[in-house]
């Protein structure tokens, strides 16, 4: 790749400020031939070289296709003939999902060598919308967890401080937008994987009703717990995003048609019309007195805005047990159908979760199917005197990388590895949609992500509320989202990648891992 005349031909247009414009920008200076899809890739790289060795947000590449994509974009831009809304963006996909010519390793050494020959559903409909996949984004081994962390990438550092986690199992898409690697991420969310990252990132994730983006992936096809949804840096980049990707698949039986009119017109949502309830901790769950303090604050801020703006009780039922036998059902499902299959070979996490399984029974998962419908009802219940509702979506702080998860929180022990995500879970109970937005910065200047949910198939009105709150939260800078501070990060002590695990007798990492941002795979 010839970087010397690259990086000539783009200083004009400054290579650091490029990568940083919103997605819609991008477009338009595409339109205004401002800029080209050619010059905006080079300028992600030069980025990405720049700032990934630091965060570990990107895994594998394929540069020379990307560029090969590129000049066909400048080529159309040129001609007034774009093939789509995204055309010549550049965009990272999550490593749990298909993209044709990348490797899908779910952070698990078998599939080091699991090169993909198609791109799923989702990836597709953004190719023909005329994105551009750069990279794969990193997760914890097989999405279990909300800390990203594995044996084949190793971890990815918060971009506001590359020592703490950058939440998951969404953390690589989340990272690679805050440290503005490149403009749109794809993600996917069961327990909080969208919502989580985003919040302790400083972006937004949202996870829509069940029936908005096919999943024809999904273990469980009836299952409205997991979903797949976008990530991006603000409202309009994540509304372009979610144009092009929502629609159905014969494939996924919970999904709907693809209607215009459901997301092309969102207007902001009038704030002195809306009902707004809020809860400190869903029912309950454990949350840290730092977060619990800058809930109030947001919730006082947009208080004298809204129509109403009081509390909830959240208490809807055994929502933990609910989701510990949902969930379990899920990974029996994908790793264990038969009840004969080796567990040695995936991390504790997902283990934990198969040996769960096991030990239910068919009474069990009868009372949990039977719980989730009580659930949603008593939600339907409470959503009848509001619009919208507001939560924290961390619980706590940031933590170190190195610290698989949160062992307690305001007091409480976890019994289970993903028990600190009961504020993202216990909302994936009802199937409905919920965002997380960024919401200005704790005492220690880490991100404050508030969670605002919807009841089920409500998306067009939690978005134009959440539209509305993104306006209100920007004009106050106790509020504002505030950006990480890249201009000196550094590396971490510790390699990010050296604490990936290379087991005897598997492949050679060295066949799909880009030793330099260039490298094709």
């Amino acid at each position: 790749m010839p970087w010397g005349p690259v990086f000539c031909r783009i200083a004009a247009i400054d290579s650091v400020s490029l990568p940083e414009k919103s997605a819609t920008r991008l477009i338009e200076g595409f339109a205004k031939a401002e800029f080209t899809p050619s010059e905006l890739l080079e300028s992600c790289l030069e980025r990405i070289t720049r700032l990934n060795p630091s965060i570990n947000a990107l895994t594998a590449f394929c540069t020379e296709r990307a560029t090969e994509e590129a000049g066909k974009a400048t080529r159309r831009w040129k001609a007034g003939a774009p093939i789509g809304p995204l055309d010549g963006l550049p965009i990272g996909v999550k490593d749990l999902q298909d993209a044709e010519g990348l490797p899908t390793t779910h952070g698990n050494p078998r599939f080091l060598n699991n090169i993909a020959i198609r791109d799923m559903p989702m990836v597709a409909r953004l190719r023909r919308a005329g994105a551009i996949v750069l990279a794969k984004t990193n997760v914890p081994e097989f999405g279990a967890g909300g800390n990203t962390c594995n044996p084949v990438w190793g971890a990815t550092g918060n971009p506001y401080d590359p020592r703490l986690t950058a939440g998951g199992s969404s953390g690589g898409s989340a990272a690679a937008l805050s440290a503005s690697l490149v403009p749109l991420c794809t993600g996917s969310d069961t327990g909080g994987s969208l919502r989580l990252p985003a919040a302790l990132c400083g972006v937004l994730g949202y996870r829509p009703s069940a029936d908005v983006v096919a999943h024809p992936t999904r273990p469980v096809g009836w299952s409205v717990i997991s979903v797949l949804g976008p990530m991006a840096r603000n409202m309009e980049d994540l509304l372009l995003m979610l144009r092009t990707i929502h629609g159905f698949d014969a494939d996924d039986p919970l999904s709907s048609l693809a209607d215009p009119a459901r997301f092309d017109s969102l207007p902001p949502a009038s704030l002195d019309r809306l009902r707004i309830g809020f809860s400190e901790d869903f029912g309950g769950a454990p949350v840290d007195c730092r977060v619990r303090a800058a809930f109030r604050e947001r919730v006082a801020a947009i208080a004298p805005h809204a129509a109403s703006c009081r509390p909830v009780d959240l208490n809807l039922g055994e929502m933990d047990r609910c989701f510990d036998i949902l969930r379990a059902e899920s990974f029996v499902a994908a790793f264990d159908p038969l009840g004969d299959g080796a567990i040695d070979q995936v991390g504790p996490h997902v283990a934990a979760n198969v040996e769960l399984g096991r030990s239910l029974s068919f009474h069990d998962r009868a009372w949990a199917h039977l719980e989730q419908t009580r659930i949603l009802r008593a939600f339907k219940e409470r959503m009848a005197d509001f619009d919208i509702l507001l939560l924290p979506t961390a619980p706590i702080p940031a933590f170190p990388w190195e610290q698989p998860y949160p062992e307690e929180i305001d007091g409480r022990k976890m019994d289970i590895y993903y028990r600190w995500l009961a504020l993202t879970y216990r909302g994936s109970l009802m199937g409905g949609p919920s965002i997380t937005l960024p919401a200005g910065v704790l005492e220690d200047g880490l991100p404050f992500g508030l969670q605002v949910l919807g009841p089920p198939r409500g998306d067009r009105e939690l978005l134009r509320a959440a539209r509305a709150l993104e306006a209100l939260l920007a004009r106050d800078p106790a509020t504002a989202p505030v950006k990480p501070d890249l201009t000196s990060i550094v590396p971490p002590p510790v390699d990010l990648r050296a604490i990936a695990t290379h087991p005897p007798g598997s492949p050679d990492i060295a066949m799909i891992r880009p030793h330099a941002v260039g490298t094709a795979v």
